[in-house]
Formats: C-alpha cells, structure tokens, sequence
C-alpha cells in the first residue's frame, strides 16, 4: 500500500532554521527550503505557516515566484517587488529558468541516464495525487542522469523539462523507480526507507530582474 496521506495533525514545519536564506537583494530572496514546510499557505487555516509566511515577517512585500511540494527541500526565489515578481514568473512560465534536483530511487538505474517523456493529470480519486493519462494528461518530460549506483539505490540527478504537479515523483515511479520516503507514492520498504522524501531542489538560474544578469543559485544536498 502507498505511504499514509498527509493530514493537518502531521504538518509540524521545522524552525531552524526559521528561514535559511542564500541571498537578498531590493528585488529578490533566494531561500533554502527544508523538507516538511509548505511553500505557500495551505487551504485550511492551520496550514499558515509557510515559506512566504516566514520571508514576509522580514520582508512583507515578499511573494512566491514558484513552488515546492512540502516534502520536497531546496532552492525557492520570491519576489519582493511587482515589477520583480511578473519578470521572474514570466521566465518560469515560457521556461527561461534552469534547474535541477538530486534524487535517491529505489533500485539499481542501468543506463547512466535518459528522457522520461510521459503525459500526467490529476488522479481525481485519489487528489492530490497525479497519475500518468495518455488520454486526458498534459505532456510533461524529465531528463535524468546517474550521479551514484548504491546497494539498493540510485542517486540521480533530474532535470524538469516541463512543470507539471508531482511530475518528478510520478515519472520516476512510472519507470520504476520511485524516489524513497515518497509518502504520496512509494510503497513498503521503499517508503520506510528514508525519514524524508528524497527529493532536493539543489540549483536554479534566472535572469535578474534589474541587472539582467543570468544568476544560479544551489543548495547542498541534505541526504
């Protein structure tokens, strides 16, 4: 069976830090996000706490450019002005920004790296779920790369071609591969095998909004 879905008596977001912050600037906050803290608030009211929760206390102008899912760590960048705010979200819309994240799977990865190239949509019998749809799903691809073959693991590094919802999640399951402590997805010894999702935003670029200077950012990996 897959791992028990989140409920509001498992949201205990960590403190410390309270926001690890990598850079600042009068248009930007690049954060590093730890697993377990939501991104944005939540629909019910007792997920208030949050990535842009916390930015704003400092800097209330602060908004979300984009999003991690909750149990997924890393790089984030909010906007603290307007004009700042629709020139990054405009490069994450027409995909001008380059990222990639480090992952640990379950099983051993032949290639040395590939194109997972399949359409996804919203599993509505099991929200927020996504599935694989060839009929009704939105084209979403994933480039992948072997950094490490472990035991019984590999530790790959992902590159979304597309941003769709769980996108990196669900592909790496569609190929057998599911990424380890996926509460959403992984199953059996696949999920108790790790006390987090293994899954981290490790490095994203932009260009700046004032000095349009092409800038990237990174994270360690903290598994």
């Amino acid at each position: 069976m897959p791992g028990p879905m989140p409920t509001l008596l498992d949201y205990f977001p960590p403190t410390d830090p309270y926001l690890d912050v990598i850079h600042v600037d009068d248009d930007i906050l690049v954060v590093n996000k730890q697993s377990g803290l939501l991104s944005v608030p939540g629909k019910d009211p007792s997920l208030w706490d949050c990535i842009e929760y916390r930015a704003r206390q400092t800097w209330p102008s602060a908004g979300m450019c984009h999003r991690l899912d909750k149990d997924t760590s890393g790089v984030l960048v909010l906007a603290l002005n307007k004009p700042a705010h629709g020139f990054i979200g405009s490069q994450f819309e027409h995909r001008k920004t380059t990222k990639h994240y480090v992952a640990r799977v379950s099983g051993i990865l032949e290639q040395d790296s590939g194109l997972v190239d399949l359409p996804l949509a919203t599993d509505w019998l099991n929200k927020p779920r996504q599935k694989v749809d060839y009929e009704h799903g939105r084209p979403a691809q994933t480039e992948w790369q072997v950094i490490e073959r472990e035991q019984e693991a590999t530790r790959v590094r992902l590159v979304p071609l597309t941003g769709r919802t769980h996108q990196l999640r669900v592909h790496m399951k569609a190929i057998g591969h599911v990424i380890l402590g996926d509460a959403f997805y992984a199953e059996g010894a696949d999920f108790t095998a790790a006390d987090r999702l293994q899954l981290h935003a490790a490095e994203l670029g932009f260009t700046h909004p004032t000095t349009k200077e092409f800038m990237t950012f990174s994270a360690p990996v903290p598994f």
